[in-house]
């Protein structure tokens, strides 16, 4: 060779081994390159969440209220709708539809379609964008279950990819499916996002998931991927066409007739929108309970799910009530009504009853409505008195215009409603006739603070302030037809008070159940006092002011109650399986008088009385009976300040204690003695027919008045 030939050889050989370290250098680069990739995929997915800390697909959906029959009254509001459908009711064909669109080898692959991620991939790279999203249904479910605030980064990929192999590795195909159908989001109408196709088949087509047709089925099955984009209330062209391209699918597959396809094509989407998902029956109900559980289990449980909660409501005695009120006030200028009925043996609110309409006031009368009680508070004066051991049946007042000066409470006007005095009568007398000024000197008698005690042990939760004017229904703050309902049923239950319970049991989401309004009974009158207020009760309802509410059967008992101006009327009253509060009044104002109502003045004994009538007479409330107790009150007649002597004996009146026009048969300070000059008397309405009582004047030093240098007013104010 050469040496030319030899030096040409020599340059060949060295550009073929320049050739092969440079492809030397890349492999190792390429390499490298795969191993640190490899590497760092191997870390992400390390560092990924492990699959025991996904949290588990939600299978309780909203929050539901039932009535005590199990009717449903509704779900509670919440930013997601939700009706989980079991596994075993889940439509196959919805199943179908689902793979058709979202993930075709979904029977195939593993939880990770490789062959659809590079098919996503060139699809994109032909596009120049993101144009199709390469996760399978295994991998979108545990993007729900278990990446927190998930983002489009290929970290977030990859995370997805290992939790899904892990996922398929635990799950089935048949419970990935369900899973999954249960979880995804189906849009978002009137500001509630339907997670779900059991919420999406309601709010859509207002029917059961299981009920919907194949063509409604490949609607929803072609939301989740763009919910607000394919939403078939707002955009129903993107819709119908997405539903077609799903009908496709399926037909390429196998899974529907090509003929049947094309026919399905055609057709509307078939729309029947639920406008009322979060609907509520018995409003004012459902708004009392939810408001009981959000007090319990706080707002974000409560509206997050899971709860099924069972209540005490009874829905006839509620259908029954407003038509006894619809019957008795059917005239657009008529008042408004509001009761409340509790079963006296457990406190269970069976009935919660309001005129108004919800739509236009969500203020519940029945709850939180407080209004005059007028005379129905006679029965907590009554139950003192007998408490004390004052005989009503030989226990006198005068009936009589009262004019008195009280040291503690200043001067006092009483009258009674019509003007109309009997003279000297007893208790019992005086309780047929709602007798105001038999009541208020009995009240003084027993004392006011002790009247203020009764009645908040029996069940009033309104604050007291010990006074005269609060024995004949003068309160600072009036009552609400519950907790007088609820009073009352003390004296039904035989003296034991029950607190008011609306919810009988609540399912949590794990299957436990929870008891938040477990019966708390308290015996706060004896059987033998309860017994005597009732008899006394009893002739009020049959031959007293009250006997427009008798039905006839023998184990009812009750009181009327009307404010000054007739501005509120009440009739209370029960039986031993149940009582109930009935009010009626102008809601807006306290100042409407009900002087012609139907051409006549409402008094307790009118519309509230044939309210509470047709509510027992028409409900089907079983008649009754109370029944003696063994026990005997050890009574004698009653000697107090303003006490009478029995018609036909001598006629001098007995006293103990104290006796002229000041006194009050007590020598300690009663409540209310230092706060005379501190209350507003036109909130007080003294009993039926009367002025609201006066601001009294400052106490005389020798009573324990202010001295002159001393400013009395603001200092007894406090």
């Amino acid at each position: 060779m050469t040496q030319r030939g030899r030096r040409r050889q020599r340059r060949r050989g060295s550009v073929g081994t320049k050739v092969a370290i440079v492809a030397g250098v890349v492999l190792v680069v390429i390499v490298i390159a795969v191993i640190g990739v490899t590497s760092w995929v191997l870390n992400v997915a390390a560092d990924a969440p492990s699959l025991a800390s996904c949290k588990t697909a939600e299978r309780h959906g909203n929050s539901v209220i039932y009535a005590a029959d199990g009717e449903r009254l509704g779900a509670i509001v919440s930013p997601e709708a939700s009706a989980p459908v079991r596994r075993a009711r889940m439509p196959r064909k919805l199943e179908l539809a689902t793979v058709a669109i979202e993930d075709q080898r979904f029977f195939q692959h593993g939880g990770l379609d490789t062959l659809g991620i590079l098919r996503a991939a060139v699809t994109d790279l032909e596009a120049g964008e993101a144009v199709e999203g390469g996760s399978t249904i295994t991998q979108q479910l545990v993007r729900n279950l278990c990446i927190a605030h998930p983002q489009k980064t290929l970290e977030r990929k990859i995370e997805e990819a290992k939790l899904a192999l892990e996922y398929s590795e635990h799950h089935s195909k048949g419970q990935i499916l369900a899973q999954y159908l249960n979880t995804a989001t189906y849009g978002t109408v009137e500001g509630s996002t339907a997670v779900g196709v059991g919420a999406a088949a309601q709010i859509y087509f207002s029917r059961p998931v299981w009920k919907l047709d194949v063509a409604q089925m490949a609607l929803l099955a072609g939301l989740p991927q763009a919910p607000s984009q394919y939403n078939p209330l707002l955009y129903p062209k993107a819709a119908k066409a997405r539903r077609n391209e799903v009908l496709q699918r399926m037909a390429k597959l196998g899974y529907l007739a090509p003929q049947r396809a094309r026919a399905l094509e055609r057709r509307g989407l078939g729309l029947r929108p639920s406008h009322d998902y979060f609907a509520h029956r018995e409003p004012y109900f459902f708004d009392y309970v939810e408001h009981l559980l959000i007090a319990r289990y706080g707002a974000d449980q409560v509206r997050r799910g899971g709860l099924q909660v069972h209540t005490t409501l009874n829905p006839e005695l509620q259908r029954v009530g407003r038509a006894a009120i619809a019957e008795a006030l059917y005239e657009p200028t008529d008042p408004a009504s509001a009761f409340v009925s509790i079963d006296p043996r457990n406190g269970d609110i069976r009935a919660m009853v309001n005129s108004t309409s919800y739509a236009e006031d969500q203020f519940n009368l029945a709850a939180q409505g407080h209004r005059q009680p007028g005379s129905t508070f006679k029965a907590f004066v009554l139950t003192t008195a007998i408490k004390q051991g004052i005989d009503p049946y030989s226990t006198y007042y005068e009936s009589k215009p009262l004019d008195l000066n009280l040291p503690q409470w200043g001067h006092w006007e009483v009258h009674t409603a019509d003007e109309g005095y009997q003279g000297t009568i007893n208790l019992k007398q005086a309780t047929v006739t709602s007798d105001n000024t038999v009541f208020a000197q009995l009240d003084l008698d027993v004392g006011p603070e002790n009247v203020a005690a009764t009645a908040k042990s029996m069940g009033i939760t309104t604050h007291l302030q010990g006074l005269p004017a609060e024995g004949i229904g003068g309160l600072k703050y009036g009552v609400s037809p519950l907790e007088l309902a609820d009073a009352y049923a003390t004296l039904a239950s035989g003296g034991i008070r029950h607190r008011p319970v609306a919810i009988a049991k609540v399912v949590l989401p794990g299957g436990k159940v929870d008891h938040p309004q477990g019966p708390q009974p308290k015996r706060v009158l004896s059987p033998a006092v309860a017994w005597q207020v009732t008899r006394l009760l009893r002739d009020n309802i049959t031959e007293g002011t009250g006997t427009a509410a008798y039905t006839g059967c023998v184990g009812q008992a009750g009181k009327t109650g009307t404010t000054d101006n007739e501005t509120d009327a009440w009739f209370s009253g029960y039986q031993p399986n149940l009582a109930t509060a009935v009010w009626v009044g102008y809601p807006e104002s306290n100042a409407i008088s009900m002087t012609s109502v139907h051409g006549i003045t409402v008094f307790g004994g009118t519309f509230p009385a044939e309210i509470w009538h047709s509510l027992y007479a028409n409900a089907g409330v079983r008649c009754d009976e109370f029944h003696e107790p063994e026990e005997e009150v050890e009574w004698s007649p009653g000697y107090g300040r303003f006490t009478a002597a029995a018609p036909g004996t001598e006629g001098a009146k007995l006293k103990k204690g104290h006796t002229g026009e000041t006194g009050t048969g007590s020598e300690g300070e009663l409540p209310g003695q230092s706060a005379v000059d501190g209350y507003d008397p036109n909130a007080y309405a003294p009993g039926v027919g009367q002025e609201p009582a006066p601001l009294p004047p400052p106490l005389p030093p020798e009573y324990g008045g202010p001295e002159p240098s001393v400013g009395g007013s603001k200092e007894a104010g406090q």
